[in-house]
């Protein structure tokens, strides 16, 4: 699913709220391998749930980590999410593929919260159902994104220098990625939950296709912010502390105040499975896979198992996907599940 349809190879580039992530992959006929790899940290207000506010600034550190990484792909791959990008299946009463095409022309507007003028919408057809009074009918994925959004993320790609060949949806990005290095049954219903720093991606999907994705405002920043403001620490002490890697007398008052935070993230987990059940009444999640740079967070994963008693790990997007020699094989291994969307997004490269 894409916005924008293109198939060549192409950088993927994660604009998160706290860093961005490039990635470059080739394909062989043994499979994927990253190419190229580069990071940089953003400031703290450089980009605030999903729109990027200081457009010069991130700009420019696109432009250096292009640099740095070297990428042969002159075009990019890029995501949004967040309240601006909405995604549904809708059911529609229509039998053939320009009905779909009318309907959804027609229809879009009671099914979307803004503006039609407003929007890029795209969509795909899942397959051939019934309406509720027993009409032949299309379900459909609806995808959604506000124009204004997708120009926020693409001038400042054109102002570092490079084309925007797709814009895609966070949550189909790491769908892509779990995709490429994990089997799934077709009758395996999966949630994905990628949690970054201040959105969390949800998308709950079956046989290659979405079921039901939400994007919930609450992430890492979160667990650092406590921290900072219970202990007195300045960003970096509270960022290291958060994964585990601090030590000293603060140690022991750590757990609990991280564990304060991940009872709401789990509550907001809670209400997606609950609202899910209600809708797919006849479909059973069978596990959880944990994405974004908090999964790293401790404890995070086997809290989520505990609570829900679904099988939960963390995504690891490099377990079917090599790693290439010229490429930080300790950095990009250390960052893992934070890297699940850039490789998504560099996946599209290779769309047929």
């Amino acid at each position: 699913m894409q916005l924008f349809k293109k198939s060549k190879p192409l950088v993927g580039l994660d604009i998160g709220s706290s860093s961005l992530k490039i990635v470059e992959l080739a394909k062989s006929k043994k499979g994927y391998q990253i190419t190229g790899f580069a990071t940089e940290s953003l400031g703290p207000d450089a980009v605030v749930d999903g729109a990027i506010i200081d457009a010069p600034g991130v700009a420019d550190s696109i432009k250096r980590q292009m640099m740095v990484g070297k990428f042969k792909a002159k075009g990019v791959a890029t995501g949004v999410s967040g309240h601006s990008v909405i995604v549904k299946r809708v059911v529609l009463p229509a039998a053939t593929a320009a009905e779909v095409d009318a309907s959804i022309q027609f229809d879009a507007e009671q099914y979307i919260p803004f503006e039609i003028s407003e929007v890029n919408m795209d969509y795909q057809v899942v397959g051939p159902t019934f309406t509720a009074g027993d009409d032949p009918a299309m379900e459909v994925l609806l995808v959604v994104a506000k124009k204004d959004k997708i120009l926020n993320h693409t001038n400042v790609i054109s102002l570092a220098g490079r084309p925007s060949e797709v814009v895609d949806i966070d949550a189909f990005a790491i769908q892509n990625t779990f995709e490429a290095n994990y089997r799934a049954l077709d009758n395996e219903t999966i949630a994905l939950l990628n949690i970054g720093a201040s959105l969390m991606n949800i998308n709950i999907t079956k046989g290659g296709q979405p079921l039901f994705i939400r994007d919930v405002s609450v992430g890492g920043n979160q667990y650092t912010d406590i921290l900072q403001k219970e202990l007195q620490l300045n960003f970096q002490e509270a960022e290291d502390l958060k994964l585990g890697k601090g030590g000293g007398p603060e140690a022991d008052m750590v757990q609990p105040l991280l564990e304060s935070i991940t009872d709401m993230l789990i509550m907001e987990v809670q209400k997606t499975f609950d609202f899910f059940r209600e809708t797919y009444p006849n479909e059973a999640i069978s596990r959880v896979l944990v994405s974004g740079g908090t999964a790293r967070v401790i404890g995070l994963p086997e809290k989520i198992q505990e609570v829900f008693g679904y099988p939960t790990e963390v995504l690891n997007p490099f377990k079917s996907i090599t790693i290439g020699p010229k490429v930080d094989a300790a950095k990009v291994t250390s960052l893992g599940p934070a890297l699940a969307v850039a490789v998504g997004l560099a996946l599209r490269g290779f769309d047929q």
